[in-house]
Order: structure tokens, then sequence, then C-alpha cells
């Protein structure tokens, strides 16, 4: 799946069941989610079914599968970047590129605002985030005017919530 393509999915309830079953437990079989298909939610279905279902699903892009280490090892910060208009049109998209390419990125979105992009990172401590502000100035200091940045302490959920999928039933 390309970035920017929506997936074009016809969800049956077993999809969605499927997706918050995996939301509570990805290393889930798909042998033991047939039995948990069969008798929380009343779906009769074969192993190999479920495998497709599951293959299909992430070939069409309807989930993504991320190992995320455990909050931990890492300390997490939200930067949220300013660009500088000035220069913006020549150098934003390789500090965009670069941002996105970065081993400390861990999610990156572009929002409204004055602070247009914004980055969740992952660092081993604080001086590897100073570093790498520094370094980013040094690199991109034309294009960006300001970073913001916020440390992420005391990581309190770190999951998806198996419900949100029940929404997909919806439409």
């Amino acid at each position: 799946m390309t970035d920017d393509k929506q997936p074009n999915w016809d969800f049956k309830d077993r999809d969605i069941a499927i997706l918050c079953e995996l939301s509570k437990d990805p290393q889930l079989s798909s042998r033991e989610l047939t039995t948990v298909l069969e008798s929380e939610y009343g779906i009769d279905v074969s192993h190999v079914t479920v495998s497709e279902s599951i293959r299909r699903m992430r070939d069409e892009g309807v989930f993504r599968e991320a190992i995320i280490p455990n909050e931990e090892y890492y300390t997490f910060a939200l930067f949220e970047f300013k660009f500088n208009t000035e220069h913006f049109e020549e150098g934003w998209r390789e500090a965009m590129e670069h941002i996105k390419a970065d081993k400390h990125t861990l999610f990156f979105f572009l929002s409204d605002g004055e602070y247009q992009w914004k980055t969740v990172m992952m660092f081993r401590d604080r001086q590897d985030i100073s570093r790498w502000i520094h370094d980013c100035y040094k690199e991109y200091g034309s294009v960006i005017a300001n970073i913001r940045n916020s440390a992420v302490h005391n990581v309190l959920k770190f999951q998806t919530d198996p419900q949100i999928y029940e929404d997909l039933g919806k439409e």
C-alpha cells in the first residue's frame, strides 16, 4: 500500500472481530482466532479463512504492523516544527523526508496551525534529544524557524482499543 492510498475494503463482521481480537493480543494464531471467533462472536469459520482474511487486510493496508519497543527503554518526545517561510520553498521536501526517515521518528504527521509538522520520536536519553535538535537546526535551519519539543513522561496508554474497530461496521 502506498502512503496516500486509502484502503478499499468492505468490512464483514468477521473482519471487525479479527481486528478487535488482534488488538487485544497481536500474537494470536489463526487457529486460536478461529476458536475465539466461534466462542465470542458466534462466527464459524476455518483457520485457513481467518489466515487469508488477515493476509488480505494486511496487503490492502487495512492495518499496519509495527514493532514498538517497550516504552521503558526510550524517552519519548513530541516535536512540533514551525517553518521559516522565507526559505521554505527550496528546502521543505528534503527536510520533511529527512525527519520522516529518521530512525528516531515513531509517528510523523501534518497539522494545521502555526506548528504544522509534528512527530513523536524515541531517544535513549535527553542528551540524544538535544543532539538531534542541534543537528536538525544545523542541517535544516533555513527551513525550520522553531522546533518546540515536549518530553513525554509516564506513558500511561500505548495500545489500540479493540472497540474502535466496531465503528467500521456502522458505515
